[in-house]
């Protein structure tokens, strides 16, 4: 399991770091530029690699090996990278914009790959619970290293440097990739021991409209798909914004970047960590029901930190105070909701195991995408105060559906116990 779980973690390490990049370092660095939050809003298109990813999911599924999927694609983001390191940001915008749009693409693709090789290697309810805990752990400390450390020293290293070490990141592990043990199990390779195709795949190949239907009626799924649409709503406009508030009132770039890039994101580790450990304990309809009111809670208290403009000591403390606990929710949130996505995914026919999660992280991102490119025009039209009370109302409607669900509907108890093994 150990073994497991280095794996995926480390995976999911490599696959923060684009979003890392794009999340913390840009918007940052193109508000201190002086542009517009709705410019800075609609940077977000850059990811829209990952809502197109469900449409090669097949192609993944059913062509080569997941181990040649994952080193083809690591290595092609150390190409990247080492390409991107002869580029100036201030002179090169497209450049970078572009380096972005490559590393998102590969990124996504690499996605498929490791999803499908998750879903594969992780039993029960147990390994599941750790598994995810891996995969949003290792992609958030991916970001923090990308986002936050990066961040805090480009100034000192330059664009340059940066990008050289990311290319030895991204090489070593595409390295590691191409020697793990793990995926010498053959529930992983996406080919069976004679080299045959899984039954079925030749005809759904070219009858793709099947497939769509076989992700629709697998149980639970049409209620998942809303939920990963909505969960994050407000929480994202909030996340989002807020250090952007501060950037304008009360913190530098480089405070930005340690406390919200640094700290905050520490505690969305630690609160995606402790996802896995309460998920072995507990049932995921009682922890939903719970922190989804305690994250509806945290963003009352920010929202109210909106109407002092002055800086102080106190304020800055208040605010570092607000984004460590809205993370930490948030991110024990996150590793409630990828088991939920998993234990759905593994109720499909296993030669649509990795298309139909890929469905679902498609949908999850595209919730999520969505509202923070709209975000910024949202506060740039009514100020910030208004915007907020309207993520406020996003996130506590997503609370009450949660609760209701946990009562009558996908998350009821019975309907998420362990799968046999």
């Amino acid at each position: 399991m150990n073994d497991k779980l280095v794996f995926l973690g480390l995976l999911y390490f490599v696959q923060g770091i684009p979003y890392g990049l794009q999340s913390s370092l840009l918007p940052v660095y193109l508000r201190g530029a002086g542009h517009s939050l709705t410019r800075i809003g609609f940077t977000k298109v850059l990811y829209f690699p990952w809502v197109l990813k469900v449409l090669w999911a097949p192609l993944v599924d059913r062509v080569g090996t997941k181990r040649r999927w994952l080193v083809g694609t690591v290595s092609g983001l150390a190409l990247t990278c080492l390409s991107s390191a002869t580029l100036a940001p201030e002179a090169h915008i497209w450049g970078v914009a572009g380096t972005l749009l490559a590393m998102n693409s590969l990124a996504s693709v690499q996605d498929i790959a490791v999803d499908g090789a998750a879903v594969g290697l992780l039993k029960g309810r147990g390994e599941l619970g750790l598994g995810n805990t891996a995969q949003v752990v290792g992609y958030k400390a991916g970001s923090v290293f990308a986002g936050g450390g990066l961040l805090a020293v480009i100034d000192v290293a330059g664009w340059s440097w940066m990008f050289m070490l990311l290319t030895f990141v991204y090489a070593g592990v595409a390295l590691f990739v191409w020697g793990a043990p793990v995926l010498d199990d053959e529930s992983v390779r996406g080919q069976q021991p004679d080299g045959s195709r899984r039954g079925g795949q030749g005809a759904d190949a070219v009858r793709p409209w099947r497939v769509w239907r076989k992700l629709l009626a697998v149980p639970g799924t049409p209620w998942t798909v809303l939920y990963v649409l909505t969960y994050k709503l407000g929480e994202q406009g909030a996340v989002t914004m807020f250090p952007l508030f501060l950037l304008d009132h009360h913190m530098t770039a480089r405070e930005l970047g340690f406390w919200n890039g640094v700290i905050a994101m520490g505690f969305s580790i630690c609160g995606s960590s402790l996802g896995g450990l309460l998920l072995a304990q507990f049932s995921i309809g009682a922890l939903m029901r719970r922190v989804f009111v305690l994250r509806t809670i945290s963003m009352v208290f920010q929202s109210s930190l909106l109407t002092v403009l002055e800086p102080s000591p106190l304020m800055k403390g208040m605010a570092v105070l607000s984004m460590s606990v809205q993370h930490f929710l948030g991110g024990l949130i996150t590793t409630l909701t990828f088991t939920t996505m998993m234990h759905c995914t593994q109720r499909a026919e296993e030669s649509i195991q990795a298309t139909h999660y890929s469905f679902l992280a498609t949908l999850e991102v595209l919730g999520k995408l969505t509202f923070s490119a709209l975000a910024g025009g949202v506060v740039d039209w009514f100020g910030f105060q208004v915007a907020f009370l309207f993520f406020l109302t996003l996130s506590a409607g997503t609370a009450l559906h949660v609760w209701t669900a946990t009562f009558t509907g996908a998350l009821r108890e019975h309907q998420l116990k362990e799968q046999p093994k």
